[in-house]
């Protein structure tokens, strides 16, 4: 007579098994909670864009209104009927232009030291310190323009530049990103592998001829990414430019006038006592949108640097 014999799992597979079900379980929580996220995110961009989008027609409907007009003239005074969104974009791309001025070579050359000569014990004083200026507020910046920056210019330009003027606005907003350009540069020159600098140093490249001719270039990707990103920050800066560079729509690129960006209108009229679907209000979200799609066209050709060099170089 045969006995049947049954095997029965050990104590421990029973655990690992239940603990695989657990782990499973977390991870496809986890994976729906970041689904959720990214959905969220997706949906909060649609508002934004149909917010701006529907009030922005109310705008372009007023028969006052057209759109050769707003794209082509270049005098903005809503309150006499002229609307010519140039007199505002011309104001923001000279400040923006200063402004990367002063952060690209800057914030580049910091990148080079702090990746390819700093010790470990001089980046761990540096590296705060450039943090400290990413967290001041920009009202702070702001008023460090006009009351400093300001009378420094007129002592060596003299009375040609003005009180608000759009030189020193975009002095200080270059030093305001300069702390973004320089960690985003350096993350990128990081990445750079050290074969490269090894192979340099190999065939007779002193360190800042590999910094500059093999490294930034193979990591010319996530700096031209850094470019991009910090001219969205110059444009999308509000408070600097509203302390420091005036509130006179005019159309020019002389950077000691004082001009008017588009975010330093949208911030002075909306603190105004303006009425629901004026002409007033609704340009507000015109403006608006108009600094939307500037600043998506800006990522996307962030993106698409990014995607065009980081292929040259895999």
């Amino acid at each position: 007579m045969e006995l049947e014999v049954k095997s029965v799992a050990p104590p421990t597979t029973f655990r690992l098994m239940n603990l695989q079900k657990k782990m499973r379980f977390k991870e496809q929580a986890i994976e729906g909670v970041l689904f959720l996220v990214g959905v969220l995110t997706i949906f909060i961009t649609l508002s934004i864009v149909f917010v701006l989008g529907n009030e922005a027609l109310l705008f372009f409907e007023d028969p006052e209104v057209t759109l050769a007009e707003f794209l082509g003239s270049t005098k903005w005074a809503p309150a006499i009927g002229e609307f010519g969104i140039w007199a505002l974009v011309s104001a923001t791309l000279t400040t923006s232009v200063i402004a990367l001025a002063v952060a690209v070579p800057l914030g580049l050359s910091a990148a080079i030291y702090l990746s390819e000569y700093a010790s470990l014990r001089v980046r761990s004083i540096l590296k705060p310190i450039l943090e400290i200026l990413a967290g001041i507020p920009t009202v702070v910046y702001g008023y460090f323009a006009l009351m400093f920056v300001t009378p420094l210019l007129r002592s060596v330009v003299g009375n040609q530049i003005g009180v608000y003027n759009m030189l020193s606005a975009g002095l200080v907003m270059g030093i305001m990103i300069l702390p973004l350009m320089s960690s985003m540069s350096e993350d990128a020159l990081n990445a750079v592998p050290n074969s490269l600098r090894e192979a340099a140093y190999a065939l007779g490249s002193t360190r800042f001829e590999a910094a500059l001719q093999v490294v930034v270039p193979a990591a010319f990707s996530g700096i031209g990414a850094a470019i991009i990103v910090g001219v969205s920050r110059a444009v999308g800066e509000t408070m600097i430019v509203a302390i420091a560079s005036g509130a006179t729509s005019k159309f020019t690129f002389n950077p000691l006038e004082a001009a008017e960006t588009m975010t330093a209108h949208i911030a002075r009229i909306s603190g105004g006592d303006l009425s629901y679907n004026s002409i007033d209000y609704n340009s507000l979200f015109a403006i608006a949108l108009m600094l939307f799609l500037v600043t998506l066209v800006l990522n996307l050709l962030s993106q698409w640097i990014v995607k065009r060099f980081r292929e040259q170089y895999e």
